[in-house]
């Protein structure tokens, strides 16, 4: 349990994943998509994980988060219950530098739509951005799972 410190880009192509590591199929719903309690359920590849989300801060970067590993099995029959809508992506693990960039390629309502995450250990702390990183969209609502669920990529005029 503590702060999450992230800060989020979209990505211009695709030569991520020439440098990935790994790449998992990931399947989330949301048992509350509130922003004060955003209550995550995730099956990761071959794991459950269940994360609960609080409000983020002024710059967007720094949040409460709390997660917990829960079986498959469990993560499945939550998934059933969670609000409507699903979201799925590609997540795709790309080491620069001194970071770990997690690079989501998201499918369906939201295909189109590639964001790159970078978790430091501090909102101060200097990183070095890949040339196919693009424009920061740290705390923008729209770019949250959450959001992508009631107003899906497919639906965006322009980004």
């Amino acid at each position: 349990m503590g702060q999450e410190i992230e800060r989020k880009f979209l990505v211009k192509n695709d030569s991520y994943k020439n440098h990935a590591e790994e790449m998992v199929e990931i399947r989330q719903g949301y048992l509350s998509s509130v922003p004060e309690r955003n209550v995550r359920i995730r099956i990761n590849g071959n794991k459950g994980i269940i994360t609960v989300k609080g409000l983020g801060n002024e710059t967007g970067v720094t949040r409460f988060e709390w997660e917990k590993e829960i079986s498959v099995e469990e993560a499945k029959a939550l998934l059933d219950i969670c609000e409507p809508g699903k979201i799925e992506k590609k997540r795709y693990i790309v080491k620069y530098g001194e970071h770990v960039y997690e690079v989501d390629e998201f499918l369906n309502e939201n295909l189109g739509l590639v964001i790159a995450e970078l978790e430091l250990s501090s909102e101060d702390e200097s990183f070095e951005k890949p040339d196919w990183v693009d424009k920061e969209v740290t705390g923008e609502v729209k770019y949250y799972n959450s959001e992508l669920l009631r107003n899906p990529y497919k639906n965006w005029k322009s980004i």
